[in-house]
């Protein structure tokens, strides 16, 4: 059987391996100041979704994503891979969105794609960690989901055979379609970038991310597929007061980088004195008893 799929995909900061200019100074994220890249999760859910396509002829994967025109590079990525198709949900409206007000654009987004076999995304996203898109959108879609994916199995019969990586072990379920599944960054990596389809899609685009005066405008018209779908709130049919920080019940007022100083810590080791200490001085401090 031949499927339709969607990979959700974000395009975020790299906070892994950051320095002094990775937070402002109100303390949120510096996301002028950091390289924007592919989420990793999602780029093991790609992985997952292009070994499906593989295995299923005739089937389709596109790329999701939504954030300012730029994020169009995911779309990009996406296709340098494997994907067949990407849209950029891009309008002032969904900015701000936390977790409620994004999947919420997400999930009107695959209604209007229309029938879609399976979602897949990554657990989380590095720039908030929260694991809470993707079982969101399963819960506005109203279809089945499993969490913590390894690896999809087999897709057979209109239902989908999930190896999950959970907390005590591993194990296999399964599901019927249509599905959302959201893959840990354990699975397996997403291959490289493929030469010929870099050069098939190098000059790929949204409309928003094309200056006026873009040199390959002729190329555009003789090769529709290099215009990426770019959709705003209207396109998608959503409710602005769900959308963007109108939407967003959620509010971060400040993100704090602790760092532990020496003084903060001690060693201790096995010896039962050691032991005996730490409890008293708990015991002492009414942490616990």
């Amino acid at each position: 059987m031949s499927l339709k799929i969607v990979v959700l995909a974000k395009q975020v900061p790299d906070t892994r391996n950051v320095g002094k200019d990775a937070m402002t100074a109100e303390g949120t994220v510096n996301r002028a100041a950091l390289p924007a890249i592919f989420n990793p999760d999602d780029l093991n859910a790609l992985e997952q979704a292009l070994r499906l396509k593989e295995q299923h002829p005739g089937s389709t994967v596109g790329v999701l994503t939504m954030g300012p025109p730029r994020a169009g590079e995911i779309i990009r990525q996406g296709l340098f891979r494997g994907a067949d198709t990407g849209w950029l949900l891009t309008d002032r409206l969904f900015a701000g969105a936390d977790t409620l007000a994004t999947s919420y654009a997400l999930a009107t987004a695959i209604k209007k794609i229309g029938s879609v076999d399976i979602v897949i995304g990554g657990r989380q996203a590095i720039d908030g960690d929260t694991a809470q898109v993707g079982p969101q959108v399963a819960q506005k879609l109203g279809l089945n989901q499993v969490t913590y994916a390894e690896e999809i199995l087999s897709v057979k019969d209109g239902v989908a055979t999930i190896r999950r990586h959970i907390d005590g072990g591993v194990e296999t379920v399964t599901a019927p379609l249509p599905l959302v599944v959201t893959v840990n960054g354990s699975a397996a990596p997403c291959r490289p970038a493929n030469a010929k389809l870099v050069m098939k899609y190098k000059y790929a685009t949204c409309p928003m991310e094309r200056p006026a005066d873009d040199p390959h405008s002729d190329l555009y018209e003789q090769r529709p597929y290099l215009t990426l779908n770019q959709w705003s709130v209207a396109d998608v049919d959503g409710d602005p007061a769900q959308c963007g920080l109108a939407g967003s019940p959620t509010k971060v007022k400040t993100v704090m980088n602790i760092v532990f100083q020496a003084k903060e810590s001690k060693t201790l080791t096995s010896a039962d004195k050691d032991i005996e200490g730490l409890v008293k001085e708990l015991l002492d401090e009414k942490i616990i008893g």
